[in-house]
């Protein structure tokens, strides 16, 4: 099992004022993602961070983002140590594969994997 990427989320309700400030002021790409996330990026993948509002799908903000290789390992290891599924594994319209978990210091963790 691998991590391919670590992102953190920002809840925001001011998606403009995060677009000016990210994109204009600290200089990431993008800005662009769906009515309820915004992606920006550096000039390689690993580098980015979304701003949120409350997840649509999950009602609840995940602090971060980390990307695996393999979900369903990951999952069976959290499960197994009795770690908190904040929000079952689901197959996204959006094209992931994901499952949320709260960490020990009370932060939600969105573990997701690209459909292949």
């Amino acid at each position: 099992m691998a991590v391919r990427r670590i992102k953190p989320n920002i809840l925001s309700d001011d998606f403009e004022g995060s677009r000016r400030f990210y994109r204009d002021l600290i200089g990431l790409d993008g800005g662009d993602g769906l009515d309820w996330i915004l992606f920006f990026r550096g000039d390689v993948r690993e580098v980015g961070l979304s701003v949120t509002r409350l997840d649509v799908e999950a009602g609840v903000h995940a602090d971060v983002s980390i990307e695996v290789d393999d979900l369903d390992d990951v999952f069976a290891r959290c499960t197994a140590a009795g770690a908190e599924i904040v929000y079952p594994i689901t197959d996204e319209p959006w094209g992931l594969r994901r499952f949320f978990v709260r960490d020990p210091n009370g932060a939600v963790i969105n573990v997701t994997q690209h459909h292949e």
